[in-house]
């Protein structure tokens, strides 16, 4: 029992559950979920077909997801204020890369081992200084090496762009008294208006098939910001319109499962400009529409919460491990012929999934924050202390 206790304690997160949303946590954990199902190489070596239904794009979730809490965040700050310029943006900045950069800089660097002495399958030679400024997806794709980089990429290009395009905008508006919440509005529709002229004008004109309009589409940065964008339309909705927001919210979950699920099993030509154009704004819609219910579901039965907040927690550092790290060495250097041991095989990832990236949560990605915001609030505290004397 003690044994049992110590290991308990190892993985225990320490989670203040009372200060989480639940339904959010839940459509993160669902996010995840998707991701590793469609992760799971060792079943289509063995070919069983899984999970037979097509599913809802995890990286999808994640993008709206992402642009409801940044934008949630944002709106906060904007209204909070007089002012939103530099000192605004270096917060949200440092507050984003605190919590996104130290993960990623070590999984990349777990891939370049891996890659170099061959566990993982992949083109080293691929592996080059974009990686590291997150350009390896933003205008053109580099295919080969750290596949799953693509979201981090196009998130992290709106975490930076975003709030200088919000801050123009800002300094502009304001002068001419136009509100704060159309000045975000304005801010959150040009990252969706810019993106789709985008592809209306060069992306519509690409030569693709269904592999490479993935690559040269649906992962560029240039062409994908406007998923994160209508994240923050929805964001400003609850903000401004919380009536609306609450009242709608099973209309909304409807429509988007079968704007979802319509998307899913139409045929989409990846050679029509349709497809290159408008399919993953279509689905974002989907996804968005979703953000009302799941923002409204406060609680469930405790086992469950524990489990889906868990999973919330440490999904970034599952989404980085999960496909080289776990998934393709196991496909790559176990010998798989059985759908049995594809399944046995199949477990075995998700286990060691998980159990790595609880490690990492707790041991590096919550310390490393913790110590950077730490060391961040001290210089700000001597520089204000400092200051007093002067």
């Amino acid at each position: 029992m003690i044994f049992i206790k110590k290991i308990h304690n190892f993985f225990k997160l320490n989670i203040n559950y009372e200060g989480r949303n639940f339904g959010l946590d839940l459509m993160r954990a669902i996010a995840i979920f998707v991701v590793l199902i469609h992760h799971g190489d060792m079943l289509k070596v063995a070919d069983t077909n899984f999970p037979w239904i097509k599913l809802i794009n995890g990286v999808d979730l994640f993008f709206v997801l992402s642009g409801f809490l940044i934008g949630t965040k944002l709106l906060k700050v904007l209204e909070k204020n007089s002012s939103f310029g530099f000192k605004s943006i270096k917060d949200f900045w440092l507050n984003r890369w605190f919590r996104t950069l130290p993960n990623y800089y070590l999984i990349l660097f777990l891939n370049v081992i891996f890659v170099y002495f061959g566990f993982i399958k992949e083109n080293f030679s691929v592996f080059n200084w974009k990686y590291f400024f997150f350009l390896q997806y933003f205008y053109k794709p580099t295919v080969g090496f750290f596949w799953e980089s693509w979201s981090l990429s196009i998130q992290e290009w709106f975490y930076f762009l975003f709030p200088i395009l919000l801050a123009i905008f800002f300094f502009i508006f304001i002068k001419l008294k136009i509100s704060k919440r159309y000045i975000f509005l304005f801010s959150s529709l040009f990252f969706i208006v810019i993106p789709l002229a985008l592809k209306f004008f060069i992306a519509s004109q690409f030569d693709v098939d269904s592999f490479w309009i993935r690559e040269r589409i649906f992962k560029v940065v240039i062409f994908r910001l406007d998923s994160l964008a209508m994240g923050l339309v929805a964001a400003h909705v609850k903000y401004w319109y919380p009536k609306v927001w609450t009242k709608c919210r099973n209309i909304t979950l409807v429509a988007g499962i079968v704007i979802c699920y319509v998307m899913m099993y139409t045929s989409w030509a990846p050679t029509s400009f349709y497809t290159k154009v408008f399919e993953t704004l279509l689905y974002s819609l989907g996804c968005v529409l979703l953000l009302p219910k799941f923002d409204s579901i406060k609680s469930a039965p405790k086992a469950i919460t524990k489990v889906v907040t868990h999973l919330s927690f440490i999904s970034y550092a599952m989404y980085l491990t999960n496909l080289a790290l776990v998934s393709e060495v196991i496909r790559d250097q176990v010998t798989i012929e059985t759908k049995n041991g594809a399944w046995l095989w199949y477990v075995a990832y998700w286990f060691i999934t998980i159990l790595v990236s609880t490690i990492i949560y707790k041991y590096y990605e919550k310390p490393m924050r913790d110590f950077l915001e730490m060391n961040t609030y001290k210089k700000r505290s001597s520089r204000n202390f400092f200051c007093s004397f002067l």
